[in-house]
């Protein structure tokens, strides 16, 4: 089995994991604030732990977006940084279909057709909508960003993400707030798990090609978000 080393830091929450095998270990820590000091010793403590070498790995995986700006400015410059010093295949797993993921594995397989609904702040939301299969998720609706007002699925949906419990009031009328499960996030468990499949099928890019996926008028790295690319680089 493939070994996939994974990241995301496109909110709040900060996670690092590796997959090897059946066995997926994983570190995480609060506060968007810390996220650039906080998500390469995660990787270097997992890597440890596992008693594996990063050139070992098969591809990393990251959270691409949407998200916090800054979020996945650090994830895409840290993997840039690892993929660069290790020359490794990148799989840029969205953020909105690992919170897919992340639902079907809660409901225990149960929830095949998902609403994700990621929190945007100013008054919108990230959403997409997912179908599970065979060969694994199908795109249903695009990756969107709108009011809470505006988010429209097609169908019966199982909802997730902190979006719903952020906008609580103006999802209450919906018939899938009742049964959503608010409190899941985007998780590098799940980024993990996608990144393996995107590397089974040939999906991978190179690192010039990871790049994150915005919603919002994006600007460049800053000076502080390059320093953490160079700083991956040198690490790896």
């Amino acid at each position: 089995m493939s070994i996939i080393l994974a990241i995301e830091t496109s909110t709040e929450l900060a996670s690092a994991a590796l997959l090897h095998g059946d066995e997926l270990i994983f570190r995480e820590s609060m506060g968007v604030q810390t996220h650039s000091e906080t998500i390469l010793p995660m990787v270097q403590q997992l890597l440890a732990q596992a008693g594996i070498a990063l050139s070992r790995c098969d591809a990393i995986a990251f959270g691409v977006g949407p998200g916090s700006f800054t979020g996945v400015r650090t994830a895409c410059g840290v993997v840039q940084g690892l993929a660069f010093g290790s020359d490794l295949p990148v799989a840029p797993v969205v953020t909105l279909e690992a919170m897919a993921q992340a639902c079907l594995e809660t409901t225990q397989g149960v929830a095949n057709d998902v609403l994700a609904v990621l929190d945007a702040r100013m008054g919108e939301v990230y959403w997409a909508q997912y179908r599970h299969g065979a060969d694994g998720w199908d795109v249903v609706l695009a990756p969107s960003l709108s009011s809470a007002a505006a988010v429209a699925p097609q169908g019966h949906v199982q909802a997730c993400g902190n979006g719903l419990a952020a906008y609580a009031q103006d999802f209450a009328p919906q018939p899938f707030a009742a049964a959503a499960l608010a409190q899941l996030m985007p998780h590098a468990a799940q980024v993990a798990t996608l990144g393996r499949r995107m590397a089974a099928q040939g999906k991978t890019v190179s690192l010039l090609e990871a790049q994150p996926l915005y919603l919002r008028n994006k600007v460049a790295l800053t000076t502080a978000e390059r320093q953490v690319r160079d700083l991956a680089k040198g690490a790896a």
